[in-house]
């Protein structure tokens, strides 16, 4: 008999963990979710993502996006209706950023960055390479994901796998007790709630903030990615473009504002980010300027960030009755990089306690968070 889990969250990080949890014939998995693939509301952060690989992690916890990037690339290489291609990426260290303090993606911009070896072409650029104001700069092959097609595709691997998606709005936790599409009782209830894990009966981690991220998607085409360590139009003010695939048009970011809910795109803000976009990548309107942008949208996302970090966990404080909760949520703007790498911590911790290695919920958190895992 198949352990039954529920798991809460249609975005990335909900349909990765529930994919690979599906290719196991020891589990039966029922995702529920308020929000779907087509779906666009600000509390779904997955739709309004870029989305590229960037490595945004430090070099003690890289695991998630190491894992991640090899899955993604071969997605790329050979499953093109995945919507994930290849793109040049390029990424600038501003000589006035070295001092910031929390700046947005850090690790990114560090000159000796542990990701060196994770791509193959990685490269410095030469000085002559660089444009006015920069420091110094990376180059590498990385992949940008079409999240309009990727989402939808990861709902249909799901569902050749037997994964059975429910749409419902959860209030507390205890609901999803009895929200397996057997109707019998759940074995294991993974929330991968994102945001609104602050909000979620049974959890409500305060600890869960938005990070409003504001973009323009235009027709134009960058044949590079571009990040910049920082700008001059305020702390919240960031710049990075980068194309999609199969026709997603190009994103050109943005904000990092911790704490703002607003849903709403500023023109202000959306002046400023066409206007640094077309600073670092001229190219892209063909010298026109602003006025050689196509606009498809303005867009706003709420990056599900965590303060201490992610959450990817048993809880063993939540239910009494036997029945296991493991978290995964907290992953800020890297739920992307990440999903491969988190989704399969939760399997470890699945696996583990069908297998006997832990016996009851109880007996997980004697268990390092590393202790089980295959490195």
């Amino acid at each position: 008999m198949p352990l039954r889990i529920v798991l809460l969250g249609a975005g990335v990080s909900g349909l990765t963990t529930a994919l690979l949890l599906s290719k196991s014939e020891s589990y039966s998995v029922t995702v529920v979710a308020k929000h779907m693939p087509g779906d666009y509301d600000i509390e779904y952060a997955s739709p309004w993502a870029g989305a590229n690989f960037q490595p945004m992690s430090s070099a003690l916890n890289n695991r998630w996006e190491r894992r991640t990037w090899p899955e993604l690339s071969r997605l790329a290489a050979s499953v093109p209706e995945a919507g994930i291609h290849f793109q040049k990426s390029r990424v600038y260290h501003r000589r006035k950023d070295f001092d910031a303090a929390d700046a947005p993606f850090g690790p990114l911009f560090n000159l000796n960055p542990w990701f060196r070896d994770l791509f193959p072409d990685y490269r410095e650029l030469a000085q002559y390479e660089l444009p006015e104001g920069m420091h110094s700069a990376c180059e590498y092959t990385s992949v940008c994901i079409n999240t309009a097609v990727y989402l939808p595709w990861l709902v249909g691997q799901c569902s050749k796998q037997g994964v059975v998606l429910k749409r419902a709005v959860i209030s507390h936790i205890e609901e999803l007790k009895t929200m397996h599409h057997s109707q019998h009782h759940v074995d294991i209830i993974i929330n991968a709630s994102g945001l609104l894990a602050c909000r979620l009966g049974g959890v409500m981690d305060c600890s869960v903030v938005p990070v409003r991220g504001q973009i323009v998607i235009v027709r134009n085409e960058a044949e590079t990615m571009i990040n910049t360590s920082g700008t001059d139009d305020g702390a919240t003010e960031i710049c990075y473009l980068m194309s999609r695939a199969v026709g997603g048009g190009t994103v050109l970011g943005g904000t990092y504002d911790k704490g703002n809910w607003d849903p709403n795109p500023d023109p202000k803000t959306a002046g400023r980010i066409m206007r640094r976009c077309l600073e670092i990548c001229p190219d892209l309107a063909n010298g026109q300027g602003v006025e050689g942008l196509s606009v498809v949208r303005h867009g706003v996302g709420l990056r599900p960030s965590r303060e201490g970090g992610l959450r990817v966990e048993a809880d063993t404080s939540a239910f009494s009755d036997g029945t296991l909760l493991i978290h995964n949520y907290g992953h800020g703007g890297w739920g992307y990089n990440g999903s491969y790498g988190c989704a399969e911590r939760v399997v470890e911790l699945v696996d583990s306690f069908r297998t006997g290695l832990c016996v009851s919920p109880r007996a997980l958190s004697n268990i390092s968070l590393w202790e089980i895992s295959p490195e």
